[in-house]
Parts: structure tokens; C-alpha cells; sequence
């Protein structure tokens, strides 16, 4: 299933996945997989890059501090047909829009790490 890693922010647990996909539907059945897996997180956030094709998600997060950090690091990256999903178990504090941001990037980056080393 590629790369998971999982941080801590606040006793917020933020669990991210990485994979290399080739289509959309592989990328869905990649989130829907983790989703599936983790029936109890508050939120899935995820993005993915295909070739002419970009797509992220939030997941009830504020605008834009979940899926476009993710998409951000994929992005600065340059990396193409990958997904990344980072499943958040909320710890009870709110961490803003910053610490979020921080949050899901720094997720982010550390499981498209682990995919670009494989």
C-alpha cells in the first residue's frame, strides 16, 4: 500500500499514506481503502496528481488547510501518479489554521518520503 507514517500535534495523531497510482479510480480505491481502515478518524484528507489531472479534499477541515498543504507537498515535489491521504484523529485541541496546515503538510511530506525513496 506505498508509505504510512504518523506524527503527533497537539494529541492530535495525523497518520499519512502515500502510493503511486495510475488512474483515478485506482487513486478512489486507494483513499477508499484507508477510509475503511480508519472508520473513526474525524477526517480523510488526500490529493492526488495524475498526468492532466489534480484532485484534493479537505474532508470537513477548514478550507484549504488539509488537501492543499497535501497537494502542496506533492507539488513542490514534482511528483506525478501519486495519492497521499493523511487521516486525522482529532486529540481535543484545536490547532488553528497554521497548526494545521503544518500538521497535514508535514504528514504529508514525510509519507511521500517514504515513496520517493522505495
Amino acid at each position: 500500500m506505498g508509505s504510512m507514517n504518523e506524527i503527533i500535534e497537539k494529541k492530535s495523531r495525523f497518520i499519512g499514506y502515500a502510493a503511486h497510482i495510475s488512474s483515478e479510480a485506482e487513486a478512489r480505491a486507494f483513499i477508499a481503502a484507508i477510509k475503511a481502515e480508519h472508520k473513526k478518524a474525524r477526517h480523510v484528507a488526500f490529493a492526488y496528481v495524475l498526468p492532466n489531472t489534480a484532485k484534493m479534499s479537505d474532508d470537513g477541515e477548514p478550507r484549504g488547510t488539509a488537501g492543499l498543504p497535501i497537494y502542496n507537498v506533492i507539488e513542490r515535489r514534482g511528483l506525478q501518479s501519486v495519492a497521499v491521504v493523511v487521516v486525522r484523529y482529532f486529540g481535543g485541541t484545536l490547532l488553528g489554521k497554521g497548526g494545521l496546515i503544518r500538521a497535514y503538510g508535514k504528514a504529508a511530506g514525510l509519507a511521500v518520503r517514504g515513496i520517493t525513496e522505495e
